[in-house]
């Protein structure tokens, strides 16, 4: 099946008139002057693969951009809009943004993973749209053996999903905040960690102290000031000079510091400043809550944000029978601890309240709700609550609807 050149008629078929020129001024066939096609007729999803003699650099109609993200290389597929492939590469990550930048507009879709956003915002500004898929979701678009190209495919395949949930774009001073975040979380391990160490140095040697980090603090300078006897020189040493004790008070410091910038934040923003009206909601929660979900509008419905927090039951229902079992616990796990953390501590105000959310707590409590459900329950109302305020852009009225004496 090769194009071959004819000077008339094929053998035992009439000539035909030649075929009008188009406006890339070849004549319709994909051969040049009077090349003939003698293989199968071209599907129509393969138009867009073929290029006339100008070499293969010549742009091709991509649709859908598949980028399967890595450190150093990442993998490309274009589809047209028929789904078909016309692109399959494998480029370096600066020759990445040079190719896309030379595409006309389409979708650049990627897995919303490490460098995603900053590629996106990079893509945005050169006129496409970008579509972010989390990972579990573009895995069953994954055909046969895993791969780069394979994971490219099906992210360009999962984009085009009319019922794909994406991922909002985030802005660089939502991943700032988030990074504060995430340093922070470390910081609070790691003092966890040493103060669990400290304990069992202690215990191995007699001492107990009493739970919680500032009973803990305060008895262990006493006991280090009086110089007991129950531990030795060298553990005194170790214990109270340049080396536990001096690294606890480091990490004081630095927590401190960032606690200190998250209350700066939440001052400065008006966002934030409304989700602090919120009962059980401080600064920490306000400021993680704007740096996942920005203003929540990807979010149709206060309950798509709790679900997306994992505050819902999960459902295994089979054979019209449903069936909730505990809480999914899916998506941001962090935000999610904050919630529930902020919740656990606004229970006893609130319960105690004259407003219908405090008759609500009470009427759960009286009947025997057990308590960590009841705070599960009143993290996933704080939500909505947050959702709300971040949509209608309006504090929080404690006192809303409250009952009259």
């Amino acid at each position: 099946m090769t194009c071959r050149r004819s000077s008339g008629a094929r053998p035992g078929r009439p000539a035909a008139a030649a075929p009008e020129e188009d406006s890339n001024g070849t004549n319709g066939e994909y051969c040049s002057g009077t090349d003939i096609w003698d293989g199968p007729p071209f599907h129509p999803a393969l138009s867009t693969m073929l290029i006339s003699g100008k070499g293969k650099d010549q742009p091709m109609s991509i649709a859908i951009l598949g980028i399967d993200l890595g450190k150093n290389s990442c993998s490309v597929v274009g589809v047209n809009t028929a789904g078909a492939v016309i692109v399959r590469r494998t480029m370096r990550r600066q020759t990445l943004i040079d190719y896309v930048a030379k595409l006309p507009s389409c979708v650049v879709a990627m897995e919303a993973c490490c460098g995603a956003h900053h590629l996106g915002r990079l893509f945005t500004e050169q006129g496409h749209e970008i579509r972010l898929m989390s990972p579990e979701y573009v895995r069953p678009y994954i055909k046969a053996q895993k791969n780069d190209d394979r994971d490219a495919e099906g992210i360009a395949e999962a984009a085009s999903r009319p019922t794909m949930r994406f991922v909002e774009l985030k802005s660089e001073e939502q991943l700032d905040i988030q990074t504060l975040h995430r340093v922070r979380s470390r910081l609070v391990a790691e003092r966890t960690n040493l103060l669990n160490q400290m304990r069992a140095i202690l215990l191995e040697r007699g001492v107990i102290f009493p739970a919680g980090r500032l009973k803990f603090e305060r008895e262990l300078d006493r006991m280090l000031f009086e110089s007991n006897d129950a531990l030795s020189p060298r553990m005194q040493h170790l214990i109270g000079g340049p080396y536990v004790r001096a690294e606890w008070k480091e990490l004081d410091e630095k927590i401190g510091a960032l606690n200190r910038e998250f209350v700066q934040l939440a001052r400065n923003d008006a966002a934030a400043r409304r989700l602090t009206s919120i009962p059980g909601i401080g600064v920490l929660n306000a400021t993680a809550l704007i740096a996942a979900v920005g203003d929540a509008s990807s979010f149709a419905k206060a309950r798509d944000l709790g679900s997306w927090l994992g505050l819902v039951p999960r459902q295994y229902s089979t054979g019209g029978k449903p069936r909730l079992l505990g809480i999914s616990k899916r998506g941001n796990t962090y935000l999610r601890t904050l919630l529930i953390h902020g919740a656990r501590a606004a229970l006893p105000s609130l319960s105690a309240s004259n407003t219908p959310m405090g008759r609500w707590l009470t009427a759960m409590i009286e009947r025997g709700v057990h308590r960590n459900a009841i705070v599960v329950a009143l993290a996933n109302k704080l939500a909505r609550i947050a959702w709300a305020t971040l949509r209608k852009k309006t504090n929080f009225e404690r006192g809303y609807l409250a009952a009259t004496a």
